[in-house]
């Protein structure tokens, strides 16, 4: 069968709603926002609990729009739950839907639904079910691990599926194979990561989840360790309140009481100086950490590319252009193509150019052989 006749179901659990698309090679033939109530939501006491409440209704809205999932070869779902693994295409075997189900990984997310919900619609056409450079992907180098403490080291939550089609599609584009180039890759949405790619390995990046990186419109980005730990021990701080800051009310959030990049760079516009001292503060600081990447990238670096809905901001492209390309051209990917790139994964299994890795629900690391 040629690339382009296959038909991929792709499936993007978020907080509210559930993203799905039905692809034919890179043609999209259907999408819709399956949008759930709130009130619905709350009713389930863990994330996986939702999976037949979310299946029902993304069937419910297939038969609405007269779509049939009869001829689909494979389905697709956003990864989460796992834990550390290479990037690539891998297909849902039951350790995966195990470590999906009980978030083994630590972090109860809606996208831990993605593997189950692939799955269901698999097993029930017997089908193939895959996820593609989940969340976990951790391809550091071991120096990147380390950290000033003994006992504290690094790991990379990224915008994983995002970051490494951007650089494939990039190294396409100029004719190349992303195996065969060097990136610092950005994705600059809720959470912002910079990222350094080298010869198709995400080497190096900041850990969104942890608080690393720039300042973004929900997260507080890197922050003076003993200020932290001076309000942690502040009367009534919690742990619960201090996570709160630095992944959901940091930014934008802390700073000006909103998320929102358009209002933000409106009232900037407008003379707002807190604003615009803000907007600025997330330009400088993705720059630096931009050319930090770079220094990981021994300055040999083919292109910076920028990718995320902040980047439909001419401002914002002029800004990191100005700083960082005597590095490197400068590239702008606006918005999101997240449910592309899961489809293109499988296409790229199915069709023979890549081969699937297989969840072993390994880490891939364990610590450092000496102790460390």
């Amino acid at each position: 069968m040629s690339g382009t006749d296959y038909r991929i179901f792709a499936i993007n659990p978020g907080s509210t709603s559930t993203k799905i698309a039905l692809f034919r090679g890179e043609e999209r033939l259907f999408s819709r926002t399956v949008n759930h109530d709130a009130a619905g939501l709350a009713r389930f006491p863990e994330i996986s609990d939702q999976l037949a409440y979310r299946r029902d209704m993304i069937l419910d809205s297939l038969r609405e729009a007269g779509v049939s999932l009869e001829d689909v070869d494979a389905y697709v779902g956003r990864g989460g739950g796992l834990l550390s693994m290479e990037g690539g295409v891998y297909p849902i075997n039951d350790i995966m839907l195990d470590h999906a189900r009980t978030a083994r990984n630590g972090v109860h997310h809606p996208a831990n639904l993605g593997p189950q919900l692939a799955n269901e619609f698999a097993r029930h056409y017997d089908k193939l079910a895959f996820v593609v450079n989940p969340p976990d992907t951790d391809e550091l180098e071991d120096v990147a691990r380390m950290t000033g403490l003994k006992g504290v080291y690094r790991a990379v939550h990224l915008h994983a599926l995002n970051l490494k089609e951007t650089a494939i599609r990039h190294a396409k584009r100029m004719g190349r194979r992303y195996e065969d180039c060097n990136f610092v890759v950005c994705h600059m949405g809720g959470g912002l990561s910079v990222s350094a790619h080298r010869r198709g390995r995400m080497i190096d990046g900041n850990d969104i989840v942890g608080g690393e990186g720039p300042m973004a419109p929900t997260r507080c980005g890197s922050l003076p360790a003993a200020e932290v730990i001076r309000m942690c021990f502040a009367p009534g701080a919690t742990e619960k309140d201090m996570i709160r800051l630095c992944q959901k009310s940091g930014g934008f959030v802390s700073h000006l009481g909103t998320s929102d990049a358009l209002e933000v760079t409106g009232r900037a516009a407008k003379g707002d100086k807190a604003a615009g001292r803000v907007w600025e503060a997330m330009l400088y600081q993705t720059s630096k950490y931009i050319c930090a990447m770079a220094g990981v990238l021994d300055g040999k670096v083919d292109g910076i590319l920028l990718g995320g809905g902040m980047v439909h901001s001419k401002e914002l492209v002029d800004y990191i252009n100005a700083k960082c390309s005597w590095i490197a051209p400068v590239y702008a990917y606006p918005g999101e193509f997240e449910m592309e790139a899961m489809a293109a994964g499988v296409m790229r299994v199915l069709t023979g150019e890549e081969k699937p890795k297989v969840y072993t629900g390994v880490p891939v690391w364990q610590g450092f052989k000496d102790g460390e």
